[in-house]
């Protein structure tokens, strides 16, 4: 029987939490796996409760989260050249989202550092270009969107091949497509081209990632115990309660449910404890996930030593308008587009992973 159209607005859009528990030690632990799958990140925050000076190491880390670029006007046609893919996609892990479009709106594009360039188009673009796609997954009974995916590394995506000349002959003549652009490129060799350099004839910025800390004090903190992801009755909190705390610590909603409080009712779940002070440290911009994963490596070796903090915790938003969440997974906006996930590390290095998406994703890997 179908919703009236009223009741459907009052319906709330489905959204998704994944929890896995793990051992950041362990030689199968699939967390850096997870982080990798994540591509495009534009918020990481990590919250340590019984610290009020962060150790140099990790200071450095957060120092080298490294430089983005915004490019203007990038035809994407200049994506699918082989001087681009040979000295970039062949030689490292190459980023590339467009920079304020809108995923249900706007025709978008996307470079993964496994080399496959996503653009999501509308129908009449689509058409125009010519090229094979797929029918979105939320486009709904009457497609109005598509999904492209050109494999750059494709042993059969060489200058002179049928392929080639056919995606950069829709892309550069039939149908050109220019957006703004955010690039970043990871490699270990430090010899070579670089993005500025290889863009220099482009309107190219570099850009620094925003850093700010701040020290939350006599903070009300859930008790948690790793062994226990669903929590016990006035010993521990469960994994969504934790996630939900979370969520209201990152955007400053007080925890005291005041009667005279007419933004917030929201207190801290049973069992907590007062903290004196704790360390909220965020990272706004376009942040790559090998950056991540090295910020991810000094959080654990922050409990080498004796730590008062039983755990603390990494939190990475993606881009709410980005074509995939993780891998290849097709990401929508629906109502917030909503992909994130949080690390609870614990004292001991176990772990907590929640993975959590909104109406328009399918379930994290």
């Amino acid at each position: 029987m179908a919703v009236p159209p009223l009741q459907r607005l009052r319906q709330a859009p489905r959204h998704l939490l994944l929890c896995e528990r793990g051992h950041a030690r362990h030689p199968r632990s699939r967390h850096a796996a997870h982080v990798r799958d994540h591509a495009y990140n534009c918020r990481v925050s990590f919250l340590i409760p019984e610290c009020g000076l962060l150790p140099e190491v990790l200071k450095s880390t957060i120092a080298d989260v490294g430089e983005y670029y915004l490019v203007r006007n990038l035809p994407v046609h200049e994506l699918v050249a082989h001087d681009f893919i040979d000295a970039f996609v062949k030689k490292g892990s190459c980023y590339a989202l467009t920079y304020k479009t809108k995923i249900d709106q706007d025709n978008t594009a996307a470079l993964l550092p496994n080399g496959n360039l996503i653009l999501s188009v509308d129908k009449d673009t689509y058409e125009e270009l010519g090229l094979q796609g797929r029918p979105s997954k939320y486009s709904g009974k009457k497609v109005m969107r598509y999904i492209i995916t050109i494999d750059l590394t494709d042993c059969g995506f060489h200058p002179d091949s049928k392929k080639h000349k056919r995606v950069l002959w829709a892309l550069k003549e039939k149908k050109p497509l220019e957006f703004d652009f955010l690039l970043a490129w990871y490699n270990t060799d430090t010899e070579g081209s670089t993005l500025m350099s290889y863009f220099s004839k482009n309107q190219i910025e570099a850009l620094k990632p925003k850093i700010t800390f701040s020290t939350l004090k006599n903070l009300q903190c859930p008790l948690l115990q790793s062994n226990e992801l669903h929590g016990k009755p006035e010993e521990s909190c469960s994994t969504e309660e934790l996630f939900e705390w979370l969520g209201a610590v990152l955007n400053q909603v007080s925890l005291d449910n005041k009667s005279s409080s007419f933004l917030s009712t929201y207190c801290c779940p049973q069992p907590n404890t007062i903290v004196e002070k704790a360390f909220l440290c965020t990272i706004t911009g376009f942040i790559i996930p090998e950056k991540i994963i090295q910020l991810l490596e000094q959080l654990c070796c922050y409990f080498g030593e004796p730590k008062l903090a039983y755990w603390l915790t990494l939190t990475v938003h993606g881009f709410a308008d980005s074509p995939v969440s993780w891998r290849e997974n097709e990401h929508g906006f629906h109502k917030g587009g909503e992909n994130l996930y949080n690390f609870v590390i614990f004292r001991n290095l176990d772990y907590w992973l929640q993975m959590a998406v909104g109406t328009n994703d399918d379930c994290p890997p």
